[in-house]
């Protein structure tokens, strides 16, 4: 499978960018997507997860709750990364993967999107 995360960019503080990842090869029956990033000298850090296929909830890292909005479109085996009211902090290396229902965790990554927030 290959994941092309793209939408990145420099923005000030306070601005908003929207970020996707469209999957692509292998398919699955049952899987979630979701949103990592990691910043210089820091460890990748979880973002967002989106829904599995059938339904169930999104999860956010406490941060972003309230800024940031996961959205998924199946049809399109696509994910998206609605990031509002940015912040300094928030620049990071984005990476989107897929998590399969059954596999364990995050098995599969694109190949990240620079997103840089200036204050």
């Amino acid at each position: 499978v290959q994941l092309q995360a793209s939408g990145g960019g420099l923005v000030q503080a306070g601005g908003s960018l929207r970020l996707s990842c469209a999957a692509s090869g292998r398919t699955f029956s049952n899987y979630r997507m979701g949103w990592f990033r990691q910043a210089p000298g820091k460890e990748r850090e979880f973002v967002a997860g989106s829904r599995w296929n059938g339904g169930g909830i999104v999860y956010y890292l406490d941060s972003v709750k309230g800024r940031f909005t996961i959205s998924r479109d199946n049809a399109k085996n696509t994910v998206y990364l609605q990031m509002d009211s940015l912040k300094p902090e928030d620049t990071a290396v984005y990476y989107c993967g897929i998590r399969v229902a059954g596999e364990g965790g995050y098995a599969y990554w694109g190949q990240g999107t620079q997103v840089t927030v200036s204050s």
